[in-house]
């Protein structure tokens, strides 16, 4: 396979001493997440954001973007992986480890895109960015017939430049709204991230991300990782850090917090409907059912559109037993780990998350751990903020004994 990248602009491979140094994930050019498989085969970013995921792998000071490996190759090994589904699978793109927008690795996107879109793939492709995108970039990605792009932008309205130094220009807002007016096939989402008390959560800058939402397909809002590695980096920078030393492996956004941003959409009385989770806002700008299978947990869909209830209402159907053991064979997954089919839901033990989002692609069925409860009304964060109640915590125990039940029962 050749891509068309000018040899000019193919960046450097990272020396093979360096990359043997990396922390395993970062390492890893294919993880599953749950907004789709994700292809991170270009590390290094300079936007330098204080609250950056790079921080918890050690990655923060690499500010030149360098390739793992080749672009053709990243390619292969995305289309071979046990995960992908052709014209299932949803993929992101870059979305861990640099931005896809900055030029230098601009024209690797440009070139996975049209080369998935050659091979005529109709998968839903999501490109986060926060940089620059160009009447130029619009043009090229209008002209992709097959696979189906969605551009994420992470606009927060946060104004501390020690916080998001690209809050010191319009760089994303004006992408925004020059890709929304360009757009076409070409789906725009506002990603309203991270909204944390005291940085971005008084009215007047709530106003601001909703004005300028209304002129995407949809907005998707949620909360921030708060973990040891970027609060002692903000806090060195002297940036206030909410939640104190509580820190979590979810995303927090306290239910005082949601109810404020969704008040807030409310009175906007803006038409662009707001979600909860990225698989919403994706797939309700595309017109599809969410292949997460969110309506599962029917009280993350207050605030979405009824068509789209409708449509994820048509598709939800719970796999039998059968099923779900045939899809954990197909991934090449141990069969015989207990599971149970339950309501909205199939309750696990020690899948692991990436492999639980590959069933969760595959089935458009939520795929839970019985280790990380659901709280009612949390919509799978961080519990701060949240209180098991005496009624949910009987639940959980008692889903735990159900699933102890079924392996005691495999066993016999």
């Amino acid at each position: 396979m050749t891509l068309s990248i000018p040899a000019s602009r193919v960046l450097p491979v990272m020396p093979a001493e360096q990359q043997a140094g990396l922390d395993p994930y970062m390492a890893q050019i294919i993880t599953n997440r749950k907004s789709g498989l994700s292809l991170n085969h270009i590390i290094g970013c300079p936007l330098d954001c204080g609250y950056c995921v790079r921080h918890f792998w050690g990655n923060f000071e690499q500010k030149v973007p360098q390739l793992l490996v080749t672009t053709p190759e990243a390619v292969e090994v995305l289309v071979g992986h046990e995960a992908f589904r052709p014209d299932t699978t949803p993929i992101q793109l870059f979305n861990k480890a640099t931005d896809p927008m900055l030029p230098g690795v601009k024209p690797h996107t440009f070139a996975v895109l049209k080369e998935l879109d050659r091979r005529g793939l109709t998968n839903l492709v999501l490109v986060i960015t926060r940089f620059h995108v160009s009447a130029a970039d619009m043009e090229l990605l209008e002209g992709l017939r097959n696979v189906r792009v969605t551009l994420l932008f992470t606009y927060s309205g946060i104004k501390d430049s020690r916080v998001e130094p690209i809050a010191k220009s319009d760089t994303t807002v004006s992408s925004i709204l020059r890709a929304a007016r360009m757009r076409r096939r070409t789906k725009v989402i506002l990603y309203w991230r991270p909204i944390v008390p005291g940085w971005n959560d008084d009215p007047e800058t709530m106003a601001g991300v909703l004005n300028v939402g209304r002129h995407a397909d949809a907005i998707v809002f949620t909360g921030y990782y708060h973990k040891e590695e970027n609060a002692e980096y903000l806090r060195e920078l002297g940036v206030p850090v909410p939640y104190g030393d509580d820190f979590q492996r979810r995303k927090v956004l306290p239910g005082e917090l949601d109810a404020r941003v969704v008040q807030a959409w409310r009175d906007s009385g803006i038409a662009t409907p707001l979600f909860r989770k990225t698989s919403c806002g994706v797939t309700y700008a595309h017109q599809v059912a969410d292949y997460n299978g969110h309506l599962g947990v029917p009280e993350l869909c207050d605030i979405c559109p009824v068509a789209q209830v409708e449509r994820c209402t048509a598709a939800l159907r719970p796999p039998s037993e059968e099923e779900f053991r045939a899809a954990l064979e197909s991934f090449g997954y141990d069969t015989s780990a207990p599971f149970l089919v339950e309501d909205g839901h199939v309750l696990t033990s020690a899948l692991g998350e990436q492999r639980r989002y590959a069933l969760q692609h595959e089935l458009g069925f939520q795929v839970w751990e019985v280790a990380h409860p659901h709280v009612h009304a949390a919509h799978g964060r961080a519990l701060q903020g949240y209180v098991l109640s005496p009624e949910e915590q009987a639940q959980l125990d008692q889903a735990r004994d159900r699933l102890a039940a079924a392996a005691r029962y495999d066993d016999d």
